[in-house]
């Protein structure tokens, strides 16, 4: 065989061998894609799976949702709750005005006898009292005896008179009126007078004292001592508690 085509074989033959391997570069280039584009097609339902909600929304946008349902109720629990506080309210209304009435029903004070409760006040003491005295000239002369609530305190005289003493020695002063006055609330600038004379009688026996004792009644715990001046003592005599001075004039 000559040389040329010899030759000619073996470049025919390395033509064919190359176009074998190319066609078979081909064929797995289009496998390897192939699988490629099935891989990508097996992870993305499983990525869709992992993300997606039974609506076909994805986790981020479902959550949006869950929240703004959850800011719905919240609103909505609120409104109920501030229509639950009006309910309070209106129970506390309604059950002060149940006590208010409860209290009408009930009334208070004591029972004076025949089922009528009447008000019990606050008994005057020495010390809910501002006290004076004022030498009178009338009747012989006198001691006026005036008393007056303390600011912020509404207290009750005595129907009877007030209790006067003299000295240590137990000397009091009997009553000027032969009945009982009436009681006097005192409050505010209201005043009390009661006239105390010291001396009714005419003989030389008396003791001399510049003041007297005085309480609003007997169990009282706090006297006070009011200054009256120079007095001559012998059998004195007190009235009742009056609303106007002029009618506090002791007459023996």
């Amino acid at each position: 065989m000559s040389g040329t085509r010899r030759k000619a074989l073996l470049v025919s033959a390395a033509l064919v061998s190359g176009a074998l391997l190319m066609t078979a570069c081909g064929d797995s280039d289009k496998a390897a894609g192939t699988g490629a584009a099935k891989d990508a097609a097996a992870a993305a339902p499983a990525g869709n799976a992992a993300g997606a909600t039974p609506n076909g929304l994805t986790a981020e946008t479902s959550g949006k949702g869950s929240e703004k349902s959850a800011d719905k109720g919240s609103d909505k629990g609120s409104d109920k709750g501030s229509s639950g506080q009006g309910a309070d309210k209106s129970t506390d209304n309604g059950g002060d005005k149940g006590g208010a009435s409860g209290q009408g029903r009930d009334g208070s004070g004591v029972d004076r006898g025949d089922g009528v409760r009447v008000p019990v006040q606050q008994s005057c003491g020495a010390n809910d009292l501002s006290w004076s005295t004022r030498s009178e000239s009338q009747a012989g002369g006198y001691i006026l005896v005036m008393a007056k609530a303390k600011p912020g305190i509404t207290c009750v005289l005595p129907e009877k008179h007030p209790v006067v003493a003299f000295g240590s020695d137990g000397t009091e002063a009997g009553p000027a009126e032969q009945s009982l006055g009436k009681a006097i609330t005192l409050s505010g600038n209201k005043t009390a007078y009661a006239g105390v004379n010291p001396k009714t009688t005419n003989t030389d026996s008396y003791k001399e004292l510049n003041f007297i004792i005085v309480a609003p009644e007997n169990n009282d715990p706090d006297p006070v001592e009011l200054k009256t001046g120079p007095i001559r003592v012998d059998k004195p005599i007190v009235t009742n508690w009056h609303t106007s001075a002029k009618d506090a004039v002791p007459f023996s």
